[in-house]
């Protein structure tokens, strides 16, 4: 009989052994996490909600295949691509602005055919730790006022996710304490019955069995410039993304299972979801925060939320159980995550003994955190539209320049 190796190790990784029970509660533990961002989207822009858990399942599923099942991510929907999808959908319509998500999830494979063509190292030297760094930190704290935002509704509700989970994080034993958010949730969610923060109506209200309604991407090639060039600006936070989990997880992601299969998949996930009315999707940094606070980094775990999201698409009962769970509990849990990010990015500056004594180091990392968190916007024009490269990435580019510009 194989041993359960989960009470015992420090970190849980690909080849360790876990109960298959387990697995499913850990699983359950990460669809809660993407859960609200991702049905997030579809109601700002329109979406139908159920279409993009069921495509957030199925690019997850995909990624993790195209990563040779070695990456732990989970690919929920992406905000960068809500403002020009609400211009699309003004002048066109929906399906006309998942058109343009298709085609801007295609420009990920050019990406990747390029780091195939010059190699990773080549493209590597562009993202030294002094740029990753302050990379991984941006990405952390530009998700800092989504969590106060969720949280400010009911700071005692806030206050009951954040000291759960804190407890469960540092005194819990055995496997309890690798489900610090799922019990942060369970006790909050209790709690908010209680005080009566819980409206019970879109559960009775929700059919038990009900299939996404899809629908076909459509093209147009005003449409695709204005949402593909986007692509330029997810497609660095994708490196950045990738690196804060490789950073979390202690493995070099871009070497193996490579930068180009992470593209690819990513990329495939991106057009997959939009060809069938989904918006785009990305990995999310929310899950990286709960493999940092767990250290379970098994990644077969997030094709088992997957599978979750899938039947959240297709049950909407369930969704409609998970939907009521209250906002601000969850801008509670999600301070500790987004937080948990930004410390992996000090981290990697630590562990990787950046000088700053420096000025170039300070140059680097003080443009790429102003730019980052700033709300800088870089906008260029394109013929009848305009591509806006901005926060993160415009901070990222930036670093990367600077970072070859600048004397050793």
């Amino acid at each position: 009989m194989k041993k359960d190796t989960s009470l015992e190790m420090e970190a849980i990784r690909d080849g360790d052994y876990i109960d298959p029970a387990k697995k499913i509660v850990l699983g359950l533990q990460h669809m809660f996490t993407m859960f609200g961002a991702t049905v997030l989207v579809p109601i700002i822009t329109g979406l139908n909600i159920s279409v993009a858990l069921f495509m957030a399942g199925c690019g997850t599923l995909l990624f993790y295949v195209i990563s040779k099942r070695k990456v732990p991510a989970f690919l929920g929907s992406s905000f960068a691509f809500i403002a020009p999808m609400l211009v699309v959908a003004d002048k066109f319509g929906l399906p006309y602005a998942c058109g343009g998500i298709v085609v801007a999830g295609l420009l990920y494979l050019v990406l990747s055919g390029l780091i195939s063509v010059f190699g990773v190292k080549k493209v590597l030297t562009f993202f030294p730790p002094v740029v990753t760094g302050p990379i991984i930190i941006v990405i952390g704290l530009k998700l800092a006022p989504v969590a106060i935002d969720m949280a400010k509704g009911n700071w005692g509700l806030a206050l009951v996710g954040f000291v759960v989970v804190t407890a469960v994080s540092i005194y819990a034993k055995g496997f309890f304490k690798v489900l610090p958010v799922l019990t942060g949730i369970f006790v909050g969610y209790l709690v908010a019955i209680m005080i009566g923060a819980v409206d019970f109506t879109p559960i009775a209200q929700a059919k038990w069995i009900g299939w996404p309604e899809f629908t076909v991407a459509k093209f147009n090639w005003t449409a695709i410039m204005i949402i593909a060039p986007v692509a330029i600006a997810t497609m660095v936070e994708h490196i950045g993304d990738v690196l804060a989990i490789g950073a979390t997880v202690e493995k070099n992601l871009v070497e193996d299972p490579g930068l180009h299969r992470t593209l690819i998949g990513d990329g495939l996930a991106t057009s997959l979801s939009a060809m069938f009315g989904g918006p785009a999707n990305t990995t999310y940094s929310e899950n990286t925060g709960v493999l940092a606070l767990t250290k379970v980094y098994h990644p077969a775990i997030m094709a088992i939320a997957a599978v979750f999201a899938i039947l959240l698409g297709l049950v909407p009962k369930l969704g409609a159980i998970i939907s009521t769970i209250p906002t601000p509990l969850i801008g509670g849990i999600s301070i500790v995550l987004f937080g948990m990010i930004a410390s992996i990015g000090i981290r990697t500056v630590v562990e990787h003994r950046v000088d700053f004594s420096r000025s170039r180091n300070l140059l680097i990392s003080a443009v790429v955190l102003v730019l980052g968190l700033g709300g800088a916007v870089l906008a260029i024009p394109l013929g009848t539209t305009t591509l806006e490269i901005a926060g993160m990435a415009l901070g990222a580019i930036v670093g990367i320049i600077l970072n070859k510009v600048l004397p050793e």
